[in-house]
Protein backbone atom coordinates (compact mmCIF):
# COMPACT_ATOMS: atom_id res chain seq x y z
CA UNK A 1 0.00 0.00 0.00
CA UNK A 2 1.53 3.28 -1.13
CA UNK A 3 2.44 5.58 1.81
CA UNK A 4 1.47 9.13 2.33
CA UNK A 5 4.62 10.96 1.03
CA UNK A 6 5.26 12.44 4.86
CA UNK A 7 4.83 8.94 5.96
CA UNK A 8 7.53 8.31 4.46
CA UNK A 9 10.01 10.30 6.52
CA UNK A 10 8.90 9.23 10.18
CA UNK A 11 10.68 7.27 12.73
CA UNK A 12 8.95 5.16 14.99
CA UNK A 13 5.59 7.20 13.61
CA UNK A 14 7.21 10.65 14.47
CA UNK A 15 8.65 13.50 12.54
CA UNK A 16 12.49 14.09 13.14
CA UNK A 17 12.31 17.47 15.05
CA UNK A 18 16.10 17.13 16.96
CA UNK A 19 16.70 18.34 20.55
CA UNK A 20 14.43 20.88 21.80
CA UNK A 21 17.16 23.70 21.80
CA UNK A 22 15.26 26.53 23.24
CA UNK A 23 16.25 24.18 27.04
CA UNK A 24 19.32 25.61 28.08
CA UNK A 25 18.92 28.80 26.25
CA UNK A 26 18.83 32.28 28.02
CA UNK A 27 15.26 34.12 28.62
CA UNK A 28 16.94 36.68 25.68
CA UNK A 29 18.06 33.90 23.68
CA UNK A 30 14.52 31.80 23.53
CA UNK A 31 13.05 35.49 22.80
CA UNK A 32 14.81 35.47 19.89
CA UNK A 33 13.90 31.68 18.81
CA UNK A 34 10.29 32.48 19.43
CA UNK A 35 10.40 35.25 16.89
CA UNK A 36 11.60 32.80 14.80
CA UNK A 37 15.12 33.80 14.29
CA UNK A 38 17.33 30.48 14.98
CA UNK A 39 19.53 30.02 12.09
CA UNK A 40 19.82 26.06 13.06
CA UNK A 41 15.97 26.01 13.04
CA UNK A 42 15.48 27.59 9.93
CA UNK A 43 18.49 25.27 8.10
CA UNK A 44 16.55 22.05 9.98
CA UNK A 45 13.11 23.50 8.10
CA UNK A 46 14.65 24.23 4.59
CA UNK A 47 16.21 20.78 4.23
CA UNK A 48 12.90 19.32 5.60
CA UNK A 49 11.03 21.18 2.83
CA UNK A 50 13.82 20.20 0.06
CA UNK A 51 13.42 16.29 1.21
CA UNK A 52 9.30 16.78 1.06
CA UNK A 53 9.49 18.11 -2.37
CA UNK A 54 11.69 15.28 -3.25
CA UNK A 55 9.53 12.53 -2.40
CA UNK A 56 7.08 14.45 -3.33
CA UNK A 57 7.36 14.03 -6.85
CA UNK A 58 9.58 11.08 -6.73
CA UNK A 59 12.67 12.62 -7.22
CA UNK A 60 11.95 14.34 -10.78
CA UNK A 61 13.61 17.44 -11.03
CA UNK A 62 11.44 18.60 -13.81
CA UNK A 63 8.51 18.30 -11.57
CA UNK A 64 9.49 20.07 -8.91
CA UNK A 65 10.98 23.19 -10.89
CA UNK A 66 7.57 22.92 -12.26
CA UNK A 67 6.21 23.29 -8.87
CA UNK A 68 8.69 25.79 -7.32
CA UNK A 69 8.63 28.20 -10.69
CA UNK A 70 4.39 27.72 -11.04
CA UNK A 71 4.21 31.62 -10.30
CA UNK A 72 6.97 32.89 -13.07
CA UNK A 73 5.78 34.46 -15.70
CA UNK A 74 6.05 32.10 -18.98
CA UNK A 75 4.86 34.30 -22.00
CA UNK A 76 8.53 34.17 -22.92
CA UNK A 77 11.82 32.69 -22.07
CA UNK A 78 14.33 35.77 -22.63
CA UNK A 79 17.47 34.08 -22.72
CA UNK A 80 16.62 32.22 -25.52
CA UNK A 81 14.37 35.09 -27.64
CA UNK A 82 16.00 35.69 -30.84
CA UNK A 83 14.91 38.27 -33.54
CA UNK A 84 13.34 36.82 -36.27
CA UNK A 85 11.76 40.21 -38.38
CA UNK A 86 11.67 43.50 -38.76
CA UNK A 87 8.51 45.42 -40.24
CA UNK A 88 7.41 48.69 -40.58
CA UNK A 89 3.84 50.61 -40.84
CA UNK A 90 3.63 54.32 -42.61
CA UNK A 91 1.10 56.09 -40.04
CA UNK A 92 0.17 59.66 -41.49
CA UNK A 93 -1.99 62.58 -40.68
CA UNK A 94 -0.97 62.09 -37.08
CA UNK A 95 -0.57 65.14 -37.40
CA UNK A 96 3.04 63.87 -38.88
CA UNK A 97 3.98 61.06 -41.07
CA UNK A 98 5.25 58.67 -38.48
CA UNK A 99 6.85 54.69 -39.92
CA UNK A 100 6.33 52.45 -36.99
CA UNK A 101 8.69 49.60 -36.41
CA UNK A 102 7.92 46.35 -35.46
CA UNK A 103 10.57 43.33 -34.67
CA UNK A 104 9.02 39.99 -34.23
CA UNK A 105 10.95 37.13 -32.60
CA UNK A 106 10.95 33.57 -32.57
CA UNK A 107 8.56 33.33 -29.14
CA UNK A 108 5.77 35.62 -30.56
CA UNK A 109 6.55 38.56 -28.88
CA UNK A 110 6.93 41.76 -30.79
CA UNK A 111 8.43 45.42 -29.69
CA UNK A 112 7.14 48.60 -31.21
CA UNK A 113 9.44 51.63 -31.86
CA UNK A 114 8.75 54.63 -33.99
CA UNK A 115 11.05 56.54 -36.81
CA UNK A 116 11.15 60.05 -36.20
CA UNK A 117 8.31 61.82 -37.51
CA UNK A 118 9.38 63.41 -41.22
CA UNK A 119 12.57 60.49 -41.39
CA UNK A 120 11.96 57.79 -44.22
CA UNK A 121 11.53 54.32 -43.17
CA UNK A 122 14.86 53.08 -44.79
CA UNK A 123 16.43 54.68 -41.44
CA UNK A 124 14.82 51.38 -39.84
CA UNK A 125 14.51 48.62 -42.52
CA UNK A 126 18.23 48.98 -43.55
CA UNK A 127 19.03 47.92 -39.80
CA UNK A 128 17.31 44.95 -40.04
CA UNK A 129 20.53 42.84 -41.49
CA UNK A 130 22.12 43.58 -38.49
CA UNK A 131 19.40 42.89 -35.73
CA UNK A 132 18.17 39.47 -37.23
CA UNK A 133 19.00 36.24 -34.73
CA UNK A 134 20.35 38.57 -32.13
CA UNK A 135 18.95 38.72 -28.33
CA UNK A 136 16.48 41.65 -27.93
CA UNK A 137 17.02 41.85 -24.42
CA UNK A 138 20.07 43.10 -24.99
CA UNK A 139 19.08 46.80 -26.09
CA UNK A 140 22.08 48.42 -24.75
CA UNK A 141 24.58 46.29 -26.46
CA UNK A 142 22.77 46.35 -29.97
CA UNK A 143 22.32 49.78 -29.53
CA UNK A 144 26.34 50.34 -29.55
CA UNK A 145 26.71 48.11 -32.74
CA UNK A 146 24.21 50.27 -34.84
CA UNK A 147 24.67 53.48 -33.53
CA UNK A 148 27.00 54.64 -36.14
CA UNK A 149 24.00 54.42 -38.53
CA UNK A 150 22.39 57.36 -37.12
CA UNK A 151 23.40 61.06 -37.64
CA UNK A 152 21.67 64.24 -36.07
CA UNK A 153 18.20 65.02 -36.45
CA UNK A 154 15.96 62.48 -38.65
CA UNK A 155 18.87 60.43 -39.43
CA UNK A 156 18.93 59.53 -36.43
CA UNK A 157 15.08 57.83 -36.33
CA UNK A 158 16.17 54.50 -37.45
CA UNK A 159 18.99 54.09 -34.20
CA UNK A 160 16.18 55.40 -31.63
CA UNK A 161 13.07 53.70 -33.52
CA UNK A 162 14.87 49.75 -32.81
CA UNK A 163 16.10 51.14 -29.28
CA UNK A 164 12.24 51.76 -28.29
CA UNK A 165 11.08 48.48 -29.84
CA UNK A 166 14.02 46.91 -28.14
CA UNK A 167 13.25 48.11 -25.10
CA UNK A 168 9.58 47.10 -25.25
CA UNK A 169 10.77 43.53 -26.59
CA UNK A 170 12.75 43.36 -23.63
CA UNK A 171 10.13 44.79 -21.20
CA UNK A 172 7.40 42.05 -22.38
CA UNK A 173 10.02 39.37 -21.82
CA UNK A 174 10.82 40.15 -18.07
CA UNK A 175 7.27 41.15 -17.45
CA UNK A 176 8.47 44.35 -16.76
CA UNK A 177 7.75 48.22 -17.67
CA UNK A 178 10.43 49.78 -19.73
CA UNK A 179 10.79 52.39 -16.81
CA UNK A 180 12.21 49.51 -14.24
CA UNK A 181 15.17 48.64 -16.83
CA UNK A 182 16.10 52.29 -16.87
CA UNK A 183 16.55 51.86 -12.92
CA UNK A 184 13.11 52.33 -11.58
CA UNK A 185 10.60 55.83 -11.13
CA UNK A 186 10.71 59.26 -9.41
CA UNK A 187 6.90 60.21 -10.82
CA UNK A 188 3.46 58.42 -11.32
CA UNK A 189 2.47 61.06 -13.40
CA UNK A 190 3.92 62.74 -16.30
CA UNK A 191 3.54 66.55 -17.12
CA UNK A 192 2.66 67.14 -20.20
CA UNK A 193 2.94 70.42 -22.58
CA UNK A 194 0.65 71.41 -24.98
CA UNK A 195 2.12 72.68 -28.53
CA UNK A 196 0.03 75.35 -30.06
CA UNK A 197 0.34 76.08 -33.82
CA UNK A 198 0.83 79.95 -35.00
CA UNK A 199 -2.41 81.85 -35.96
CA UNK A 200 -1.62 85.58 -38.00
CA UNK A 201 -4.14 87.29 -35.39
CA UNK A 202 -2.87 87.45 -31.88
CA UNK A 203 -6.96 87.78 -30.49
CA UNK A 204 -7.04 84.85 -32.05
CA UNK A 205 -4.19 82.78 -31.23
CA UNK A 206 -4.93 83.84 -27.70
CA UNK A 207 -8.21 81.93 -27.83
CA UNK A 208 -6.52 78.98 -29.61
CA UNK A 209 -4.23 79.14 -26.74
CA UNK A 210 -6.72 79.22 -24.23
CA UNK A 211 -8.73 76.33 -25.44
CA UNK A 212 -5.48 74.57 -24.61
CA UNK A 213 -5.92 75.60 -20.99
CA UNK A 214 -9.32 74.67 -20.93
CA UNK A 215 -8.02 70.89 -22.08
CA UNK A 216 -6.66 71.10 -18.13
CA UNK A 217 -2.93 71.48 -18.97
CA UNK A 218 -0.90 73.07 -16.28
CA UNK A 219 2.01 74.14 -19.48
CA UNK A 220 1.57 75.61 -22.57
CA UNK A 221 3.68 76.65 -25.49
CA UNK A 222 3.23 79.01 -28.31
CA UNK A 223 4.83 78.70 -31.72
CA UNK A 224 5.06 82.74 -33.34
CA UNK A 225 7.93 83.84 -35.88
CA UNK A 226 9.20 86.04 -38.26
CA UNK A 227 6.67 85.03 -40.60
CA UNK A 228 3.61 87.05 -38.51
CA UNK A 229 5.31 90.64 -40.00
CA UNK A 230 4.63 89.26 -44.01
CA UNK A 231 1.50 92.23 -44.10
CA UNK A 232 3.48 94.80 -41.73
CA UNK A 233 5.71 97.00 -43.76
CA UNK A 234 8.46 98.38 -41.96
CA UNK A 235 9.24 95.22 -39.83
CA UNK A 236 11.82 92.81 -41.22
CA UNK A 237 15.43 94.02 -42.89
CA UNK A 238 16.57 91.85 -45.63
CA UNK A 239 13.33 89.58 -46.82
CA UNK A 240 13.29 91.01 -50.79
CA UNK A 241 15.59 88.02 -51.70
CA UNK A 242 14.30 85.84 -48.75
CA UNK A 243 11.02 83.88 -48.48
CA UNK A 244 10.98 84.91 -44.47
CA UNK A 245 7.58 82.83 -44.17
CA UNK A 246 8.50 79.77 -45.11
CA UNK A 247 10.52 78.16 -41.80
CA UNK A 248 9.70 74.67 -43.33
CA UNK A 249 9.80 73.06 -46.95
CA UNK A 250 12.92 72.47 -49.22
CA UNK A 251 12.42 75.59 -51.59
CA UNK A 252 15.76 75.99 -53.94
CA UNK A 253 17.73 78.58 -53.68
CA UNK A 254 16.66 82.33 -54.30
CA UNK A 255 18.79 85.03 -56.46
CA UNK A 256 21.57 86.07 -54.63
CA UNK A 257 21.79 83.03 -52.25
CA UNK A 258 22.65 79.57 -52.23
CA UNK A 259 19.90 77.84 -50.93
CA UNK A 260 16.57 78.99 -49.91
CA UNK A 261 15.09 80.56 -46.43
CA UNK A 262 14.37 77.09 -44.79
CA UNK A 263 17.27 75.12 -45.78
CA UNK A 264 19.71 78.28 -44.66
CA UNK A 265 21.23 78.48 -41.44
CA UNK A 266 19.96 81.54 -39.16
CA UNK A 267 23.17 83.79 -39.45
CA UNK A 268 23.20 83.92 -43.14
CA UNK A 269 20.06 84.61 -43.77
CA UNK A 270 20.66 88.19 -43.50
CA UNK A 271 17.43 88.61 -41.64
CA UNK A 272 16.80 91.77 -38.89
CA UNK A 273 13.54 92.29 -37.15
CA UNK A 274 13.16 96.17 -36.63
CA UNK A 275 11.64 97.67 -33.22
CA UNK A 276 8.51 98.14 -34.92
CA UNK A 277 8.31 94.18 -35.85
CA UNK A 278 9.55 92.84 -32.21
CA UNK A 279 6.96 95.36 -30.85
CA UNK A 280 4.05 93.16 -33.13
CA UNK A 281 5.81 89.62 -31.99
CA UNK A 282 6.12 90.97 -28.30
CA UNK A 283 2.17 91.57 -29.02
CA UNK A 284 1.31 87.91 -29.59
CA UNK A 285 2.57 86.62 -25.95
CA UNK A 286 1.06 89.88 -24.16
CA UNK A 287 -2.55 89.19 -25.82
CA UNK A 288 -1.34 85.13 -24.80
CA UNK A 289 -0.19 86.21 -21.53
CA UNK A 290 -3.55 88.49 -21.23
CA UNK A 291 -6.12 85.15 -21.66
CA UNK A 292 -4.26 82.14 -20.40
CA UNK A 293 -2.80 84.33 -16.92
CA UNK A 294 0.38 83.76 -15.10
CA UNK A 295 -0.51 81.12 -13.47
CA UNK A 296 0.83 78.58 -15.83
CA UNK A 297 4.19 78.18 -17.61
CA UNK A 298 4.38 79.81 -21.16
CA UNK A 299 7.38 78.57 -23.49
CA UNK A 300 7.89 79.99 -27.26
CA UNK A 301 9.58 78.94 -30.31
CA UNK A 302 10.08 78.47 -33.98
CA UNK A 303 10.79 82.10 -34.33
CA UNK A 304 12.57 82.27 -37.50
CA UNK A 305 16.27 82.48 -39.37
CA UNK A 306 17.78 85.54 -38.33
CA UNK A 307 21.54 86.43 -36.13
CA UNK A 308 21.97 86.18 -33.06
CA UNK A 309 22.06 90.18 -32.42
CA UNK A 310 18.05 89.95 -33.34
CA UNK A 311 17.55 86.73 -30.54
CA UNK A 312 18.91 89.06 -28.07
CA UNK A 313 16.95 92.37 -28.96
CA UNK A 314 13.70 89.88 -29.32
CA UNK A 315 14.79 88.13 -26.23
CA UNK A 316 15.10 91.15 -24.06
CA UNK A 317 11.64 92.46 -25.57
CA UNK A 318 9.90 89.37 -24.19
CA UNK A 319 11.45 89.51 -20.75
CA UNK A 320 8.72 91.30 -19.04
CA UNK A 321 5.95 88.76 -19.81
CA UNK A 322 8.67 84.96 -17.62
CA UNK A 323 8.41 82.81 -20.15
CA UNK A 324 9.40 79.17 -19.51
CA UNK A 325 12.11 79.19 -22.37
CA UNK A 326 12.76 80.39 -25.69
CA UNK A 327 13.35 77.66 -28.22
CA UNK A 328 15.72 77.02 -30.28
CA UNK A 329 16.66 80.52 -31.58
CA UNK A 330 19.67 79.74 -33.12
CA UNK A 331 20.99 76.05 -34.34
CA UNK A 332 21.99 73.74 -31.31
CA UNK A 333 25.49 73.45 -32.79
CA UNK A 334 26.41 77.19 -32.76
CA UNK A 335 27.61 76.57 -29.15
CA UNK A 336 29.12 80.32 -28.83
CA UNK A 337 26.30 82.24 -29.64
CA UNK A 338 23.79 80.02 -27.36
CA UNK A 339 26.26 81.24 -24.89
CA UNK A 340 26.01 84.64 -25.86
CA UNK A 341 22.25 85.14 -26.06
CA UNK A 342 21.81 83.19 -22.60
CA UNK A 343 24.09 85.78 -20.84
CA UNK A 344 22.43 88.63 -22.41
CA UNK A 345 19.00 87.96 -21.74
CA UNK A 346 16.69 86.99 -18.29
CA UNK A 347 14.74 84.37 -19.71
CA UNK A 348 15.78 80.62 -20.06
CA UNK A 349 17.22 79.20 -22.84
CA UNK A 350 16.77 75.38 -24.50
CA UNK A 351 17.67 73.43 -27.06
CA UNK A 352 18.64 70.13 -28.53
CA UNK A 353 15.77 68.33 -30.01
CA UNK A 354 17.57 67.33 -33.23
CA UNK A 355 20.96 66.66 -31.34
CA UNK A 356 22.11 62.98 -31.56
CA UNK A 357 23.87 60.95 -28.50
CA UNK A 358 25.24 62.48 -25.58
CA UNK A 359 28.53 64.21 -26.88
CA UNK A 360 26.88 67.33 -27.72
CA UNK A 361 24.64 68.04 -25.10
CA UNK A 362 27.48 67.51 -22.72
CA UNK A 363 29.42 70.37 -24.98
CA UNK A 364 26.11 72.64 -24.13
CA UNK A 365 25.70 71.88 -20.57
CA UNK A 366 29.60 72.44 -19.90
CA UNK A 367 30.20 75.06 -21.51
CA UNK A 368 26.71 76.63 -19.95
CA UNK A 369 25.64 77.75 -23.10
CA UNK A 370 21.87 76.55 -22.36
CA UNK A 371 19.68 76.52 -19.48
CA UNK A 372 17.90 73.72 -20.50
CA UNK A 373 17.97 70.79 -22.70
CA UNK A 374 15.15 69.24 -24.42
CA UNK A 375 16.31 65.96 -26.22
CA UNK A 376 13.99 64.50 -28.76
CA UNK A 377 13.89 60.58 -27.88
CA UNK A 378 13.71 59.72 -31.33
CA UNK A 379 16.47 61.21 -32.53
CA UNK A 380 18.74 61.48 -29.13
CA UNK A 381 19.21 57.71 -29.50
CA UNK A 382 16.51 55.94 -27.71
CA UNK A 383 14.75 55.53 -23.68
CA UNK A 384 18.53 54.70 -22.37
CA UNK A 385 20.52 57.52 -24.20
CA UNK A 386 18.16 60.03 -23.13
CA UNK A 387 18.35 58.78 -19.76
CA UNK A 388 22.06 59.36 -19.74
CA UNK A 389 21.56 62.66 -21.21
CA UNK A 390 19.00 63.57 -18.67
CA UNK A 391 21.61 62.32 -15.73
CA UNK A 392 24.78 64.34 -16.93
CA UNK A 393 22.61 67.29 -17.16
CA UNK A 394 20.88 67.08 -13.44
CA UNK A 395 24.02 66.39 -12.65
CA UNK A 396 25.04 70.31 -13.46
CA UNK A 397 21.62 71.63 -12.47
CA UNK A 398 20.91 71.93 -15.83
CA UNK A 399 16.47 70.97 -15.77
CA UNK A 400 15.04 68.38 -19.04
CA UNK A 401 12.62 69.09 -21.05
CA UNK A 402 11.02 66.25 -23.82
CA UNK A 403 10.37 67.11 -26.97
CA UNK A 404 8.39 64.76 -29.28
CA UNK A 405 5.71 65.00 -32.14
CA UNK A 406 4.46 61.43 -33.07
CA UNK A 407 2.11 58.89 -32.22
CA UNK A 408 1.71 56.67 -29.06
CA UNK A 409 3.95 54.46 -29.97
CA UNK A 410 7.06 56.95 -29.23
CA UNK A 411 5.14 59.01 -26.83
CA UNK A 412 4.71 55.97 -24.18
CA UNK A 413 8.69 55.60 -24.49
CA UNK A 414 9.17 59.17 -23.44
CA UNK A 415 6.74 58.48 -20.53
CA UNK A 416 8.47 56.01 -18.96
CA UNK A 417 12.00 58.02 -20.07
CA UNK A 418 10.34 60.80 -18.31
CA UNK A 419 9.19 59.01 -15.59
CA UNK A 420 12.72 57.21 -14.97
CA UNK A 421 14.80 60.55 -14.78
CA UNK A 422 14.83 63.11 -12.05
CA UNK A 423 15.68 66.24 -13.92
CA UNK A 424 12.63 66.09 -16.01
CA UNK A 425 10.25 68.72 -16.64
CA UNK A 426 7.74 68.28 -19.21
CA UNK A 427 6.98 66.20 -22.09
CA UNK A 428 5.43 68.17 -25.48
CA UNK A 429 2.41 67.00 -27.19
CA UNK A 430 1.10 67.35 -30.61
CA UNK A 431 -1.81 66.05 -31.55
CA UNK A 432 -4.48 67.48 -29.36
CA UNK A 433 -6.11 68.29 -32.36
CA UNK A 434 -6.18 64.94 -34.15
CA UNK A 435 -9.75 62.74 -32.64
CA UNK A 436 -7.84 59.25 -33.73
CA UNK A 437 -4.72 59.44 -32.31
CA UNK A 438 -5.20 57.70 -28.83
CA UNK A 439 -7.37 54.72 -30.85
CA UNK A 440 -3.70 53.82 -32.31
CA UNK A 441 -2.88 52.09 -29.79
CA UNK A 442 -4.44 49.39 -26.99
CA UNK A 443 -3.67 47.98 -23.84
CA UNK A 444 -3.46 51.13 -21.90
CA UNK A 445 -6.54 52.93 -19.88
CA UNK A 446 -7.82 55.81 -21.78
CA UNK A 447 -7.49 58.94 -21.68
CA UNK A 448 -3.88 58.06 -22.11
CA UNK A 449 -3.81 62.01 -21.49
CA UNK A 450 -6.05 63.99 -18.87
CA UNK A 451 -6.19 67.17 -16.72
CA UNK A 452 -2.73 67.69 -18.09
CA UNK A 453 -0.59 64.65 -17.11
CA UNK A 454 -0.33 60.69 -18.44
CA UNK A 455 -0.26 58.06 -15.45
CA UNK A 456 3.11 56.01 -16.22
CA UNK A 457 2.03 52.31 -16.72
CA UNK A 458 2.63 49.77 -14.78
CA UNK A 459 2.28 46.87 -17.78
CA UNK A 460 4.92 45.20 -19.21
CA UNK A 461 7.49 47.31 -22.08
CA UNK A 462 5.99 50.43 -23.58
CA UNK A 463 2.81 49.19 -21.87
CA UNK A 464 1.24 49.40 -25.39
CA UNK A 465 -0.05 47.29 -28.37
CA UNK A 466 -1.19 48.57 -32.31
CA UNK A 467 -4.81 48.74 -32.70
CA UNK A 468 -4.45 47.45 -36.36
CA UNK A 469 -7.89 48.53 -37.69
CA UNK A 470 -7.23 51.82 -36.55
CA UNK A 471 -3.99 52.35 -37.88
CA UNK A 472 -4.75 50.71 -41.34
CA UNK A 473 -7.23 53.21 -41.74
CA UNK A 474 -4.50 55.53 -41.86
CA UNK A 475 -1.62 54.43 -43.62
CA UNK A 476 0.20 56.67 -45.91
CA UNK A 477 -0.49 56.30 -49.39
CA UNK A 478 0.69 53.33 -51.30
CA UNK A 479 1.72 51.22 -47.90
CA UNK A 480 0.73 48.29 -46.52
CA UNK A 481 0.64 47.51 -42.70
CA UNK A 482 3.38 46.11 -41.33
CA UNK A 483 4.32 44.23 -44.75
CA UNK A 484 7.24 41.90 -45.35
CA UNK A 485 10.46 43.43 -45.68
CA UNK A 486 12.92 40.01 -46.86
CA UNK A 487 14.57 42.34 -49.40
CA UNK A 488 16.55 43.90 -46.07
CA UNK A 489 17.71 40.80 -44.79
CA UNK A 490 21.00 40.27 -45.84
CA UNK A 491 24.09 42.51 -44.74
CA UNK A 492 26.07 44.58 -47.78
CA UNK A 493 28.54 45.83 -45.97
CA UNK A 494 31.73 45.18 -43.09
CA UNK A 495 30.56 47.54 -40.73
CA UNK A 496 33.48 48.02 -37.73
CA UNK A 497 34.73 51.30 -37.95
CA UNK A 498 38.14 50.53 -36.32
CA UNK A 499 41.48 48.14 -37.82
Amino acid sequence: MKKNFLDRFKFNGEIPSGPKETESLSPIQQNTESKGDNRRDFIRKSALGGLSLGMMFDGNPSKEIEFLTQKVNRSSNPSDLKITDVRIAVITKAPMTCPIIRIDTNQGISGYGEIRDGASAKYGLFLKSRLLGKNPCTPEMIFKEIKQFGNHGRAAGGVCGVEMALMDLAGKAYGVPAYQMLGGKYRDHIRIYGDTPTLPDPIAFAQKMNERKKLGLTFLKMDFGVELLKNHPGTVIGGQNMDYTRQWGTAGPQKGNARGYSMTKHPFTGIQITNKGIEIMANFVDETRKVVGYDIPLAADHFGHFGVNTAIRLGKALEKFQLAWLEDMVPWFYTDQWKQISDAIDTPTLTGEDIYLKEEFVKLIDNKAVDMIQPDLASSGGLIETKKIGDYAEERGIPMAMHFAGTPVCFMANIHCAAATENFVALEHHSFDVPWWEDLVTGIDKPIYKDGFVKVPDTPGLGIDMNEKVAKEHLASGELYFAPTTEWDKVDSWDRTWS
